[in-house]
């Protein structure tokens, strides 16, 4: 089939540009910029769309830039790095409001304009190597796009300037372990605080494993102030921890959002973004509009993120988690913080219910969203305040539909960007009950 030659209009959700074909078929373009004008060739083809990478790009958009990272493109961690940040933010925007109004049925929602990440790069906290076989022995990178193959890589223009290398060091520390014994290491995860304190934590399958000998190429090749070793139980997706090993270090990281400091054990999450995480945890806070007397909860609420600054301004908290790995850290960050809440282990659906009476309610919960039953324990503790903290646009525009179904009434919405360079982005939403 010859090339179609295309003007892109925007950009989707999962990174592509949006172009029409000629039939009037949608076609999502890799590498595209709102503004380009290509010859492209399609890879997919459906009944009302289609995919397709660019052959000849005949006229270069004014928002296209040159990417920063000599990996981009390949690796699949950036999809938008040669694109103007302006148009990012505009363009993440446009997607909340869009799955607003496809998915959760709402008109013209109160979407705010989206807040910009302090830095663009140099932001990221975490990342995490993959490990896969190679010829001779084991190789530890970056997914590559749109395969499961792994990029080997010599930095990583996301993390801190003085950390950048640190991926590269740490492959080369497991490449060396792997080939002494220490086998079965399938995801390594390098965090790196604002204040510059590096911990590594090694996911792998039970087994015989040379602890002292990892530990010390580790920490000699990145300057670790701690590592673990993270035992998994099947699917490693499906992260099924069965045990953590320290081994090296007090066996946590630490990092600061304003004036707290979390530990952070291995297998709990913490946004990645810290600088952004301050500006989404004011949002929410300032959303909830806690005076003092008020009685609320926070679901999901993991190491804490927001339930410390809430333990400060409301009468009462409740935090809910189901990990016991993030309620070690939490109780631990209660207690380092001089703050008060009651902790409540368990589903969210199911401790809700045992509650009572709720002023408000704030719920960060996984990218899938709220589950059904979780949404009925709301929606029966009745709390007049509701704030929603997503990091997907489809499943929040989802639990919007149910929410609004059930007498509430959706305020206003704020995007907050922790992801630049890509399509990922969080948001704070704000329901009433009517």
């Amino acid at each position: 089939m010859d090339p179609v030659h295309v003007h892109i209009k925007s950009l989707a959700h999962g990174g592509d540009g949006v172009a029409t074909l000629p039939d009037g078929r949608t076609v999502f373009v890799a590498g595209a910029c709102p503004g380009d004008e290509a010859d492209i060739e399609l890879t997919a083809s459906h009944d009302r769309w289609a995919k397709a990478r660019i052959v000849t790009l005949r006229v270069a958009s004014a928002d296209r830039i040159e990417p920063r990272c000599p990996y981009f493109g390949v690796c699949g961690g950036c999809q938008w790095q040669h694109i103007t940040y302006e148009v990012q933010l505009a363009a993440k925007r446009q997607a909340l409001v869009d799955a607003l109004e496809r998915i959760g049925g709402l008109t013209e929602p109160p979407v705010a304009e989206a807040v910009p990440s302090p830095s663009g790069y140099g932001y990221r906290n975490k990342i995490e190597l993959t490990s896969g076989p190679e010829q001779g022995g084991t190789v530890f990178g970056f997914t590559r796009v749109g395969s499961h193959d792994l990029v080997r890589i010599s930095e990583c223009h996301l993390l801190p300037e003085a950390s950048r290398t640190l991926p590269k060091a740490l492959a080369g520390a497991l490449r060396f372990s792997a080939s002494r014994g220490a086998s079965g290491v399938l995801r390594a995860a390098l965090r790196v605080s604002r204040d510059g304190e590096v911990s590594v934590d090694l996911w792998s399958a039970g087994g015989p494993f040379p602890r002292a000998a990892v530990a010390r190429v580790v920490k000699e090749s990145t300057g670790a102030t701690t590592v673990t070793r993270v035992i998994v139980r099947g699917d490693l997706k499906a992260r099924d921890v069965s045990k953590v090993e320290v081994l090296a270090g007090p066996g946590a990281w630490t990092e600061t959002l304003g004036e707290d400091r979390y530990l952070v054990s291995a297998p709990s999450f913490f946004q990645v973004n810290t600088r952004a995480a301050e500006l989404l945890r004011a949002e929410a806070l300032s959303a909830l509009s806690l005076d003092g007397t008020m009685r609320v909860a926070d679901l999901y609420a993991g190491v804490g993120t927001f339930t410390l600054p809430m333990a400060r301004l409301a009468g009462s908290v409740t935090a809910v988690e189901g990990s016991r790995h993030a309620l070690g850290d939490l109780r631990r960050n209660l207690e380092r913080a001089g703050v008060d809440a009651d902790v409540a282990p368990g589903d969210a659906a199911r401790v809700v219910p045992e509650l009572g009476h709720l002023d408000a309610v704030l719920i960060d919960p996984p990218r899938t969203g709220l589950s059904e039953s979780a949404v009925s324990s709301l929606v029966a503790a009745g709390p007049q305040r509701l704030v929603y903290v997503s990091c997907d646009p489809a499943t929040l525009a989802r639990d919007v539909a149910v929410l609004v179904a059930h007498g509430y009434t959706a305020r206003r919405f704020v995007p907050v960007d922790l992801f630049p360079q890509t399509y990922h982005l969080e948001t704070v939403a704000l329901f009433e009950r009517t």
